[in-house]
């Protein structure tokens, strides 16, 4: 496997060597591996899924013990059936396990076989087996009430084990009602009303070379200080010879003028500049389809209803960027007020333009002109060195009957 002249490795050929090895359905990190398995069937692997999913495991991790001592966020994490399970066990097994304790105080105490002697003191009264033990254990801790079955005030050790019961009861109780509120409030679902377009599409906006896509909110209630931020997934040997497999690079999404904070009431178009200090500046129509890439959208900010902050994610490989497209319009106004089609946020529709990167376009010129009208002897695929050099990217006006050019790449 050799990289290209810019260091670059191909993923492709990673992910095809890989997948002829493994038929693993998702992308795992091994501990002492650290190799990447891809499923034969499906070679291009995601790192994140359309809905926002990481697609990377951990293991084998030594020490687990760390996840106990973070208790609370491990329930919090644990699948709802998992947690119901765990919510259930806590309060059956300290049921039986005072139970038990009761029962062998009755037994101890001999109050077991004198249960139908009215001249017996008993410390558990009416405890005659384990299974009235247990009735007596729920009653203590849930507070529902005694009947004939109590612990009286003969015994010390009575008193003291139903003080322990009642204080371990209201812990279990806080914790257990904590976790499940925060799990029911968490912000996740939220997110699944956050849409993404489901292409990328590169054109020219403000004759700017642009990589384009689409968000929205389908809730009335709107998410506050929404944030947007994007990553670049890619392969990548260093000069040394190292083989980075997933390298993050970041994407301007208008950091410096405050174009990645938004207020999302309408569908957005954001917008990434193909600049010198973009990953895309030498990618042009052809490399974009060669290369092995994968762009993370990040979109965070604070429920309205909750407070509390959410995250929604997705990505776009390189066969999900469309080259020389535009989204459809989705907005118009009616009777007074703005409507949005959300039938139309995902169309796109062709345009057209040139298909070199945005780096080869200015070292020939950049005059990419577009819906420009032109004098008819500059139709005739003019060198720049032909036209003036304050005229490289202005329309030249001469008395030449005018005939009309959409779009005119000078080579």
């Amino acid at each position: 496997l050799s990289g290209d002249s810019s260091g670059n490795f191909p993923m492709s050929a990673i992910e095809k060597l890989h997948g002829a090895k493994s038929h693993k359905k998702r992308c795992k990190l091994l501990g002492d591996e650290h190799s990447l398995h891809v499923t034969a069937s499906n070679l291009r692997q995601r790192y994140v899924t359309k809905d926002g999913k990481c697609r990377v495991n951990l293991g084998p991790i030594a020490d687990k013990s760390l996840f106990i001592s973070d208790i609370f966020t491990t329930l919090v994490d644990l699948k709802f059936c998992w947690f119901l399970l765990v919510f259930t066990m806590c309060y059956i097994l300290t049921w039986v396990a005072f139970g038990g304790i009761y029962f062998f105080g009755a037994w101890l105490r001999d109050d077991i076989a004198h249960v139908h002697d009215p001249q017996w003191k008993a410390c558990f009264q009416n405890v005659d087996s384990f299974l009235s033990a247990l009735l007596l254990s729920l009653e203590s801790q849930r507070t529902i009430g005694y009947g004939s079955r109590m612990v009286t005030a003969n015994c010390n050790e009575g008193t003291v084990l139903l003080m322990v019961q009642s204080i371990l009861g209201s812990i279990i109780d806080a914790l257990m009602v904590g976790c499940m509120f925060v799990k029911i409030s968490r912000p996740q679902q939220r997110a699944q009303t956050l849409i993404f377009s489901k292409h990328c599409v590169v054109c020219e906006r403000d004759e700017k070379l642009c990589m384009l896509f689409r968000i929205g909110d389908l809730r009335v209630s709107h998410m506050v200080d929404a944030k947007i931020r994007a990553k670049l997934i890619k392969s990548r040997q260093t000069k040394e010879g190292e083989f980075i497999p997933l390298e993050q690079s970041e994407i301007n999404l208008g950091y410096d003028t405050g174009g990645d904070r938004l207020l999302l009431v309408e569908p957005q178009t954001i917008t990434h500049v193909i600049n010198e200090s973009s990953p895309f500046w030498e990618m042009g129509s052809k490399r974009l389809k060669r290369e092995a890439f994968e762009i993370i959208v990040i979109l965070e900010g604070i429920v309205e209803a909750s407070g509390m902050t959410c995250q929604a994610r997705t990505s776009y490989t390189e066969d999900e960027v469309l080259w020389g497209h535009r989204f459809e319009s989705c907005m118009s106004l009616e009777k007074g007020a703005f409507r949005v089609d959300c039938s139309a946020f995902d169309k796109t529709f062709e345009v057209q333009m040139s298909s070199l990167s945005a780096r080869d376009s200015k070292q020939r010129g950049g005059c990419v002109l577009e819906n420009v009208v032109l004098p008819s002897c500059c139709c005739q695929a003019a060198q720049p060195a032909e036209l003036p050099v304050d005229h490289k990217n202005t329309p030249i006006i001469s008395q030449t009957p005018l005939q009309p050019v959409q779009y005119k790449y000078c080579a």
